[in-house]
């Protein structure tokens, strides 16, 4: 089956490609904090270095602690052996699908979505059935939608917050999406890697509703470690032994000093929530400032730290929009048509988990350009 590039890595190549030629550059096309990681972390890394020769390893108690962000943040009792360590969440995901499904097999998803589901699921053969959601539905898919397909598909895939909209689905609707699913036998695959980063309350976890869901996270996101590449996937106990298989011939463990460091980046709440803030704050100066750059249709950016912008008024092609925008004026954005290849060609994805002063920064290039183009 053929696999789509992901067009925001081009866009991020011409990116460092201006930048190694004196430009300016700031980077607003790819959903990593500008952020390192905690302080504590770094230096538990450094401690490691000098006295572990390291080596495959699946920390034990890096799984205990994950178990308890469960209980702490969620409520649910999750047992250590249920969560496989990964090389952050794209192995999880590889790992999900290879475990739930067999080729042929028929796996829903919301449209706009993550690029690499579709992608993934098309390299496993399995088929992606999606379902195009838009602002009346918040450009969530809704358990109405999955009843109404037909056949049933075998899976779906759901992301609260989502990529690229950041949109949440609420408690009542993750409630009857879970009937659904239990009603017509479709496997969950809750994609949790932004939970954490949330402007409008806490974030349930589909384990509240659906304690059979297969859940994939991240150190990426919230616990700003994008490069150590650490993450996992949250199983149920049938499951297992068929999910140990296939990580230990495809991917064994993630890096032992990504572990380590992870373990103690868990306890660095202060900082972490000191990142929020910084997020929340970079959140509002682009709402107030969008709809003045005549960008007023976006989706509502509950949590992640993206914004979601129509600009069908000014274009039916986002990869040369973006192209053009990084050209003349340094501000690196993602093309729409990576996360909705139908109607995506009108919208842009821009991240705020930059720094602010580059937040401020970008919209003081922004405004002079949008304007030109009205």
């Amino acid at each position: 089956m053929t696999v789509e590039p992901f067009r925001a890595i081009s866009i991020s190549r011409l990116a460092h490609q201006l930048k190694a030629e004196g430009r300016s550059i700031i980077h607003m096309e790819f959903g990593q904090p500008s952020t390192g990681a905690p302080a504590a972390a770094i230096a538990r890394a450094h401690q490691v270095l000098d006295a572990d020769a390291m080596g495959y390893w699946e920390s034990p108690d890096l799984r205990a602690r994950i178990a308890r962000l469960y209980d702490d943040r969620y409520g649910v009792t999750v047992d250590p052996d249920r969560i496989l360590l990964t090389c952050g969440a794209s192995p999880a995901l590889v790992l999900a699908l290879s475990t739930l499904f067999k080729p042929g097999d028929r796996v829903a998803l919301a449209r706009p979505g993550y690029v690499a589901y579709r992608n993934t699921l098309r390299a496993l053969h399995l088929e992606p059935v999606e379902i195009a959601c838009g602002p009346d539905t918040r450009f969530q898919l809704t358990a109405a939608q999955l009843q109404a397909l037909d056949p049933a598909p075998a899976g779906v895939i759901i992301a609260s917050p989502a990529n690229p909209t950041g949109t949440i689905i609420p408690d009542a609707e993750l409630t009857a999406i879970a009937e659904v699913c239990r009603a017509r036998d479709i496997a969950i695959v809750s994609d949790e890697i932004y939970h954490g980063l949330s402007y409008v309350g806490p974030t349930p976890s589909m384990l509240q509703f659906a304690p059979d869901a297969v859940v994939i996270n991240s150190f990426s996101k919230y616990w700003s470690m994008a490069g150590w590449r650490l993450g996992w996937l949250l199983v149920p106990e049938s499951r297992i032994d068929a999910a140990r298989a296939y990580i230990g011939n495809m991917f064994l463990t993630p890096p032992s000093l990504s572990q380590h460091a992870g373990l103690v980046a868990m306890d660095a709440v202060d900082e972490l929530e000191g990142h929020i803030h910084n997020y929340a704050r970079n959140r509002q100066l682009m709402l107030d400032a969008l709809p003045a750059l005549g960008l007023k249709k976006i989706a509502p950016p509950d949590g992640a730290f993206y914004i979601w912008a129509d600009i069908g008024h000014l274009t039916d092609d986002s990869v040369a929009f973006c192209e053009r925008l990084l050209r003349d004026t340094g501000v690196a954005t993602a093309p729409g048509v990576d996360f909705d290849p139908v109607d995506g060609h009108r919208f842009i994805r821009f991240s705020f988990a930059v720094s602010t002063p580059e937040i401020e920064e970008a919209l003081n290039r922004l405004r002079p350009w949008f304007a030109a183009l009205a």
